[in-house]
């Protein structure tokens, strides 16, 4: 169910709030881990950029997830964002 009483939370919120902060893990470290480059997990973080199927396989392996976890909560905001658009344009 989407949430119609506040904004989903973005996945890299997640990432750093239930991740990587307990985790004591640094941007940097992950993006070590991941094979990826820092800037994409910086933009993933501040949610610039939203989560893709490869990201989501490439945390998944990292943390310990899976990747349905992370693209279910693209999706939400996704839609969510789909939602409040038709809304406005109706």
């Amino acid at each position: 169910m989407i949430p119609t009483h506040r904004e989903p939370t973005h996945p890299g919120e997640i990432l750093v709030e239930e991740f990587l902060k307990p985790m004591g893990m640094s941007q940097m470290a992950l993006a070590e881990k991941m094979g990826v480059s820092l800037q994409r997990i910086n933009t993933l973080i501040n949610g610039k950029r939203d989560m893709t199927a490869e990201t989501a396989i490439l945390l998944a392996r990292v943390l310990k997830t899976t990747p349905q976890f992370w693209l279910n909560l693209q999706m939400t905001c996704d839609l969510y964002e789909a939602h409040r658009r038709l809304k406005h344009a109706a």
